[in-house]
Parts: structure tokens; sequence; C-alpha cells
């Protein structure tokens, strides 16, 4: 995969995965009386938060799994159900569970701040997008490509703290049709990647020596 096919293919599944657009009318929910000026805070802590997160994990990934004994396949197939999962969620046109929880939003509406959490974590930052981060990183071929993810993670973190900052002066532009279309499109988009995961992981497999040295057919 050369740099342009990996960055078009990182920035489509983090901004898919992360999606700041289902994430803003939990946002306003949770800041009822806010004024503008501060959920615009709130959103650019968040953002912030959110980006250090996601580039500690995509970088650290292959410590965390020679840690704990686990190979890269394994951790794909893993991460694939969840990203399948949020998938399907997206499909039918609702906030994955993966994302955060009713209880988490509920909680937050009863918060003054909530940048760190839930916003940051796990609305944005959540174990969906984690996951992405480790995976894409894992695809990575080389350091220029390793670079482009840290951007990317970056570059989409700032797309959702301008989508955020945007509806803290105004949801009029929300319109909740236009929101569930955007999310089954998002869903549909988000199955193909994790397909292609599966694909990758699966051509990953054959290549780990099988116990005795052989390899696996």
């Amino acid at each position: 995969m050369d740099l342009y096919a990996y960055v078009l293919l990182a920035v489509g599944s983090l901004f898919v995965i992360i999606d700041p657009i289902a994430t803003v009318p939990a946002f306003l929910a949770m800041t009822p009386n806010g004024p503008p000026k501060e959920r615009i805070r709130m959103a650019r802590v968040a953002c912030l938060v959110a980006t250090i997160i996601l580039l500690i994990f995509a970088t650290t990934g292959n410590l965390i799994f020679n840690f704990f004994g686990i190979t890269i396949p394994a951790f794909q197939i893993a991460g694939i159900i969840v990203l399948l999962l949020v998938a399907l969620d997206l499909l039918r046109a609702r906030r994955s569970a993966v994302q955060e929880t009713s209880e988490e939003t509920d909680a937050g509406a009863a918060k003054e701040d909530i940048a760190v959490t839930p916003l940051a974590v796990p609305m944005l930052a959540g174990p969906g997008a984690i996951t992405t981060a480790v995976l894409l990183h894992n695809r990575a071929q080389g350091l220029t490509q390793q670079v482009a993810l840290c951007l990317c993670i970056a570059g989409v973190c700032l797309a959702s703290y301008f989508i955020l900052s945007w509806s803290a002066r105004g949801a009029r532009w929300l319109n909740p049709i236009a929101l569930r279309v955007i999310n089954r499109i998002m869903g549909l988009l988000l199955a193909a990647i994790a397909i292609q995961f599966l694909l990758n992981a699966l051509t990953d497999l054959r290549l780990v020596p099988a116990p005795g040295g052989t390899m696996r057919s």
C-alpha cells in the first residue's frame, strides 16, 4: 500500500469510527445550559485529550502486545469484531454502545465539565477508535507511514473539534433525517474497512509459524 492509499484509509477509518457528527446530539444534550464559549472550550480539551490517547496507543501498541504475549493477528481479529459491532449499530442509525452507553451520557449530563469524560473518553477515543489506531499502525510500512498515521490522528481530531465547536454555536444545521443517512453510510464504510482488516489479518495469520516451526496454511 503506497502512502496516499494508506493516508486515505487512515483518515477514512478514523473519521468513521470517531464519528464526531453523531457525537453532536449527545454533546449538546450533556451541555444544555452551557454558553457557546464554554462548550467550545470543552470541545477543544476533549479533542486534545483524544488526540493524545490515540497517539499513545498507536505508537505503543506493539509493546503492549509483547507484554501480554498477544500476536498481531489475534488483536486484529478481536479489533475487527469491535469495528463490526459499531458498524452494525451505525447501519441501524444509532450510536453504538461500544462508543458510549446511555448511562455514560446520562452521567455526563449531570457533570459541569464533560471534556475529559465522557466526551474525550469514551465518546471520541473509545475502544473502537483505539483499536483502529493500533490496527492502522500495524499496517504502516516504514517510518513515513507511521508519521503519516500520527498526522492523520491529529487531523481527524482537529476536524472533530471544528464540528463540535460549530455545533456549540447552534444546531440548526443538524437535520435528524440527514444524520441518520450519514450514520448509515458511515456504517457501511466501516463494515467494509473491517472486512478489509479481516482479509489482511487472515493473510498475516498464514505467515505465523505454527508450533513445531512449520508455517500455517
